[in-house]
């Protein structure tokens, strides 16, 4: 079977495709990944010997960049959709599958190929916020709040997919038109398709029945990270009781600029030693406020699955795959959500009793202090440990058997 994985987004967007592709790879598949053409992502899918073919401008860039207004997201949508037309119908021709993800007018553009070219597709998410469901509303797209004073799921819904129309709907039936394809009426369930994938893990995200969807949860697809961690991380995991991580991925954190320096002070004030990675802020953003004591270690790129299993809790952004390495390790958590997805994760995190989800993107010391002393708690440790042993390990083998069976079909 020939597989073409396609997504255009952040780190969290990539990864997932990483575990499904060495799956797929295992069986026999031949298998190439449309991404970003950020070395991070062509680096990871070097390690399992899959191709990167790129797609558009660097996610690195786009992700530190401030902000895109309202206004500007049809003409950006039209670039990424164009830039997904000319990429993935070069690397889909001959293939059997093709699996889309990513920011939704990536998705469309993708799948539009597919489409043209006569190629089975499937749509594929990373977090359920996307999927109309009458038990929850729909996130608000940039300068375009839903009106306070409606209340009731299906209206929002159906607000939401007047919204995803009005920004997308132009971009893709244009790109579409140029293909020769007719255009498509309602774009959200363009991409959503008929049997839309969930691949999150269904204790730590469950898919909530009923709904109007018949959605396929395969759990999360995560490849085993066999590397080291660096010898000077050794050292100092060696050199101490357990620290606390502290990471952002690639969140910029523009409401906080002082971070590191925050959460820096706020462990320290618990008496624990700390862990930092500067993901794509940068090294200098992150080292400026750290001074030289001993209690403190910058990382940049490391295997989180090993490096989860041995720290006191772990504080982050609230990413869906920081989540689950997190919470699959059994490492208490402490959430600071920036944006999207992410205070549904702190959410989760806090309801599972696994962690404390902090209120607002801006993290002061005396919040932080507040959620460590509770995260840092011998019951909260009790409760990660006993959640970990129930978050699914087979979420990509299964989805790559649907796959195959599919292709079968």
């Amino acid at each position: 079977m020939r597989v073409l994985l396609s997504t255009y987004g952040s780190r969290g967007d990539v990864e997932p495709l990483v575990g499904l592709a060495a799956r797929l790879r295992e069986s026999g598949s031949q298998v190439r990944v449309c991404a970003p053409p950020d070395e991070d992502f062509a680096q990871r899918l070097a390690h399992i010997d899959v191709p990167l073919v790129p797609v558009g401008p660097s996610a690195r860039a786009l992700t530190t960049a401030a902000p895109p207004s309202s206004s500007s997201l049809p003409e950006r949508a039209a670039a990424v959709i164009a830039g997904q037309l000319e990429a993935v119908t070069a690397a889909a021709e001959g293939c059997d599958v093709l699996v889309a993800t990513g920011m939704l007018p990536a998705a469309a553009g993708a799948l539009s190929v597919a489409e043209k070219l006569g190629i089975r597709s499937v749509s594929v998410t990373f977090q359920q916020l996307t999927l109309p469901s009458p038990g929850r509303p729909p996130l608000a797209y940039p300068g375009r709040p839903f009106p306070p004073e409606v209340t009731d799921n299906r209206v929002l819904w159906g607000l939401d997919a007047e919204s995803i129309n009005a920004l997308f709907g132009a971009a893709l039936n244009t790109n579409r038109a140029s293909i020769g394809l007719p255009p498509v009426d309602d774009v959200r369930d363009y991409v959503i398709g008929d049997r839309p994938w969930l691949a999150t893990d269904p204790v730590l995200d469950p898919w909530q029945e009923p709904a109007d969807l018949d959605v396929v949860q395969t759990g999360a697809w995560i490849l085993p990270d066999r590397r080291p961690l660096p010898a000077g991380l050794e050292a100092f995991l060696a050199a101490g009781a357990p620290p606390v991580y502290v990471g952002f991925g690639s969140m910029p954190m523009l409401a906080s600029q002082d971070a590191a320096q925050v959460a820096v002070e706020a462990v320290r004030a618990q008496g624990r030693r700390v862990v930092v990675a500067h993901g794509w802020a940068g090294p200098g953003r992150v080292r400026a406020p750290i001074d030289d004591r001993g209690d403190c270690f910058v990382v940049g790129e490391v295997n989180q699955q090993a490096l989860f299993g041995r720290v006191a809790a772990v504080v982050h952004h609230g990413g869906a795959g920081t989540t689950t390495t997190a919470t699959r390790a059994g490492a208490p958590q402490v959430v600071v959500p920036q944006t999207a997805d992410q205070p549904y994760w702190a959410s989760r995190v806090a309801e599972l009793g696994i962690g404390v989800a902090l209120d607002g993107p801006t993290p002061t010391t005396e919040s932080l202090s507040a959620a460590l002393r509770t995260a840092l708690a011998p019951e909260t440790r009790v409760w990660a440990t006993a959640v970990a042993t129930m978050i699914r390990t087979d979420g990509a083998a299964l989805a790559a058997q649907l796959l195959l069976d599919a292709a079968g079909r």
